[in-house]
């Protein structure tokens, strides 16, 4: 509908062109709303207002002028002109209820396009440290990253889903070393305990496991413990490939799965590094100074120079992390999404400027981000910190195991990203309406009850006089369900250009409420035929659509609550 309106008013401003109340050269962008209060119609358009400066008119005037050029069309019943020149279109009933037809007959593809044109685009995500359980932010950048991956692969991108393991550094020393103090017996409180090493519990279920001589089955690796308490290095070597299968295995929980997972140890093995090191040098952009190699980021807006070589020798953090994007563009990515939490912000300027450094035709502003504030969990009304599992923090699995998988997704991706984030398990544990996930969940239940009903009595869905028959939904809760559901392809669209999937959510929720609204006022099983048929197609259409726009969120369409 809403593109059948833009397609009249291009019509009309030609029209007003050719008679020249409007320049010939004007080429204005055409923005078609829905209006909030459907007394003042279906969609609105404020174009009078915008043009009304360059066509000498008052908006109300050239408002008029607008109207009266409209081509003729069954899609609209009336038109009306409201305040200063907003331009209010009144749909149809039997052109708004070709939605349900729309839908229906798209079935799992409604809302899907081709409008990525097959565009490759790399998501990176969750990218945890292999040093213990995934805690709640790596969830809530779990469900973010791969709610926006079934974003754009719904819009006809060729998405690839990717996992940075940092298995070198310090952070990977002291896991080692935590290990192996527990494999000889010493305790957090000892004194020969590493001081920073990780005191979570699953410590322990490593250090058994390596004394056990257990073999690991990782995603790229197998390892067999050696059980030798001296050997470091075997040690490390376990650890890591224990707790990448026990992060695996939570994802697995969660019900993401990755395509690429890529080792920052690579990057050193295959020079990568060192070469990315070479070509900064080369370029002219680095220095040297107090014995540690420096890079003029503020070259390319940073606050100040960063130092990429340490005066002991190590590479700063930042430096693979230029490699490892190299890397991702030489692959063959010109759109690059890395959604991470807010502590890396400091990291965004750092890594475009270096990669800007490099002068390989990598354009300025490349990769894109999303990053997540925080996660606090709840508990009546107190917040959650640990975990048995982990020792100090709350883990994704605490959070599926308490409220389920689908609960916990919804919850995490259902608010934008840059907003923190409070996670009631009271509320996600309950079966309310004050609990989004359940409201829509129902409402998706509530049709197949309906149709369920609808068998049982012996009137099954009757497609074709159903599809004969949708001119008779008429009421005004039918229309604002039916301009509901056509609303959520622009809805697909936009929420995966933005990178947004919490519009999806409020999308959701919104469609949830339209048809709970509905269904209390208006009554399906009628007596006549054509009536029922065109009310249960409305039900089977509002199912479709919440069980499409579910999927994006990773989250499950249950046929009975």
């Amino acid at each position: 509908m809403k593109d059948t309106i833009i397609t009249l008013l291009e019509g009309a401003l030609d029209t007003l062109k050719r008679q020249g109340v409007l320049p010939a050269d004007l080429s204005p962008t055409i923005k078609v709303d829905p209006t909030r209060d459907k007394a003042h119609g279906d969609y609105a358009t404020n174009l009078a207002l915008m043009l009304a400066k360059p066509a000498g008119k008052k908006p109300r005037e050239l408002a008029e002028a607008l109207v009266g050029a409209l081509p003729e069309s069954d899609a609209v019943s009336r038109v009306e002109i409201a305040g200063p020149g907003f331009v209010n279109f009144f749909a149809a009933t039997d052109a708004a209820a070709q939605v349900v037809r729309q839908v229906l007959d798209g079935g799992d593809t409604y809302g899907r396009s081709l409008t990525g044109q097959g565009e490759k685009v790399q998501v990176e995500f969750v990218s945890a440290n292999p040093t213990g359980p995934l805690h709640v932010g790596h969830g809530r950048g779990a469900a973010i990253g791969d709610c926006i991956c079934r974003l754009l692969e719904a819009t006809g991108h060729d998405v690839t889903r990717e996992f940075y393991y940092n298995d070198a550094g310090a952070q990977i020393s002291n896991l080692a070393l935590s290990v192996q103090a527990r494999v000889k017996g010493i305790d957090p409180d000892d004194e020969g305990w590493p001081a920073d090493g990780y005191r979570g519990g699953y410590i322990i279920d490593v250090a058994n496991a390596y004394l056990a001589g257990e073999t690991v089955h990782a995603d790229d690796r197998h390892v067999t413990a050696k059980g030798d308490p001296d050997d470091l290095d075997a040690i490390r070597d376990f650890a890591v490939a224990y707790l990448r299968r026990e992060q695996d295995l939570d994802l697995r929980a969660f019900g993401v799965e990755f395509d690429v997972y890529f080792l920052e140890s690579s990057l050193y093995e295959d020079g990568k590094v060192e070469a990315t090191v070479e070509q900064l040098i080369k370029g002219g952009h680095t220095y040297e100074q107090d014995g540690a190699l420096w890079l003029r980021t503020t070259d390319f807006g940073d606050d100040k120079d960063r130092v990429m070589r340490k005066t002991d020798g190590h590479y700063t953090y930042f430096l693979p992390d230029v490699a490892y994007h190299l890397d991702k563009w030489q692959r063959g990515f010109t759109t690059v999404i890395n959604e991470q939490g807010a502590d890396h912000h400091s990291t965004v300027t750092r890594v475009r400027a270096g990669l800007q450094a490099l002068e390989t035709g990598i354009p300025p502003g490349w990769p894109d981000y999303v990053l997540h504030q925080m996660v606090m969990v709840t508990r009546s009304g107190v917040e959650v910190k640990l975990s048995k599992r982990a020792g100090s923090y709350v883990t994704v699995r605490d959070l599926i195991d308490e409220v389920g998988r689908d609960a916990t997704r919804f919850f995490l991706a259902a608010r934008r990203a840059d907003s923190q984030l409070t996670f009631d398990i009271d509320l996600a544990r309950s079966q309310s309406n004050d609990n989004p996930v359940y409201y829509v969940q129902y409402a998706h239940a509530r049709v197949c009850s309906v149709a369920r009903k609808a068998e049982a009595d012996g009137k099954p869905f009757d497609h074709a006089l159903a599809m004969a028959s949708l001119a008779l939904l008429a009421e005004d809760q039918e229309k604002a369900l039916m301009n509901r559901l056509a609303r959520y392809p622009e809805v697909v669209e936009h929420a995966a250009a933005s990178r947004e999937p919490q519009q999806i959510a409020q999308y959701l929720l919104d469609l949830a409420a339209e048809f709970h609204t509905c269904y209390n006022a208006v009554k399906v099983m009628v007596e006549d035929d054509a009536l029922r048929n065109a009310r249960l197609a409305l039900g089977l259409a509002t199912r479709q659509v919440l069980r499409n726009g579910l999927d994006l969120m990773g989250v499950g369409a249950p046929e009975e609550m």
